[in-house]
């Protein structure tokens, strides 16, 4: 597919932020054209976080999406809202711990992953973002898994810990991903 849009959503301190800077940097190897747009309420944990990413191998006239192919929430009690920002057709991939929600339409492709359940057993909630990236990879094969291992080895190169806690993650959503599909 020549366009791909994902938005990642959550509150702050569940890891969106990162998963989305991983997103948005791998996409710019493989991608001619990649936007995106990091927004987060004024609490540095516990607020609203989305980052939106979009890239393309044509043009992208607007980086703002009222719909979008994908979405990955991390935060279940969101569903209702962000369920309404996808787009027909799309995938929608939740968190499950504390979904209630009911489904209020069935044109989309629903995932609901255990991701906190993982990155709790991995020793930090926070890790939630690259499992639910990880797995967003894996359903949607929008871009290289590889490409996403890379963004990770930069971003946390010299903290060799930080580093292999960071791939770990990534790679058990991964694999979370594929047994999905």
């Amino acid at each position: 597919m020549s366009r791909n849009e994902i938005i990642m959503a959550g509150i702050g301190g569940m890891g969106v932020l990162v998963a989305g800077q991983t997103l948005s940097r791998a996409a710019f190897h493989q991608y001619k054209h990649t936007s995106y747009v990091p927004s987060f309420g004024a609490a540095r944990r516990g607020g609203n976080s989305e980052y939106t990413v979009i890239f393309s191998d044509e043009k992208i006239s607007s980086p703002l999406l009222d719909q979008s192919q994908s979405v990955v929430l991390l935060d279940s009690t969101q569903f209702a809202a962000y369920e309404a920002r996808v787009r027909p057709g799309g995938v929608y991939i939740v968190e499950k711990s504390d979904l209630t929600a009911e489904r209020g339409r069935k044109d989309y492709k629903l995932y609901t992953l255990p991701g906190m359940e993982i990155a709790v057993s991995m020793g930090a909630s926070v890790l939630i973002g690259l499992i639910m990236l990880g797995a967003c990879i894996a359903i949607t094969e929008c871009i290289s898994p590889e490409a996403i291992e890379d963004e990770i080895r930069l971003r946390f190169a010299g903290e060799k810990d930080l580093l292999q806690r960071n791939l770990d993650a990534f790679r058990r959503g991964f694999e979370l991903g594929k047994a999905a599909r």
